[in-house]
């Protein structure tokens, strides 16, 4: 009886085990399938955004960026960024996961072909994350190339990076 019992046990976890999706890596290859259009609804920094998907308010995280918090410095300023450029309008995201506050891990592209992500790079208003964007020279240049021509935050001598702003202010 106690044998049998465990092995009815077991055979229910393992059916719960099986019938759970596993988590979706961040390295995932894009598919059409993880693909949709929709409107932002709102930009709450400048990485970070919310959507309507399958008829509910969806938070986009921007993958593979790092804007400066909101009372950090320049964290005002990429927020106002990604607002004109996104808030109100029609994207396309491109969902490649989710973190670990549930919310979509993506990539935005604007109705004129432009990518957000590397836009906010590209102007200074972000680090290349590359804890969670290693391998992407996309982002990598982009971000050389504010630095060189010192846009944005890179026009300050040392400017701090958000994940050393939020341990230093925990």
């Amino acid at each position: 009886m106690k044998r049998s019992c465990s092995l009815a046990i077991l055979l229910s976890l393992g059916i719960v085990a099986c019938t759970a999706p596993p988590p979706r890596p961040l390295s995932l290859l894009i598919t059409p399938d993880s693909t949709f259009r929709t409107t932002v609804v709102s930009v709450h920094d400048g990485d970070t955004l919310t959507v309507v998907a399958n008829g509910s308010l969806q938070k986009i995280r921007l993958n593979g960026i790092d804007c400066p918090e909101t009372h950090q410095p320049w964290g005002p300023q990429a927020t106002e960024f990604t607002r004109e450029l996104a808030d109100k309008k029609e994207v396309t995201v491109t969902d490649l996961g989710r973190d670990k506050y549930h919310r979509i891990v993506g990539q935005i592209t604007l109705a004129d072909g432009r990518n957000l992500n590397q836009e906010l790079v590209r102007e200074g208003f972000c680090w290349w994350y590359q804890k969670y964007a290693r391998n992407s020279t996309v982002l990598e240049q982009l971000e050389q190339e504010a630095k060189d021509a010192k846009r944005g935050l890179w026009s300050d001598n040392h400017p701090i990076s958000p994940w050393k702003w939020r341990h230093q202010n925990q």
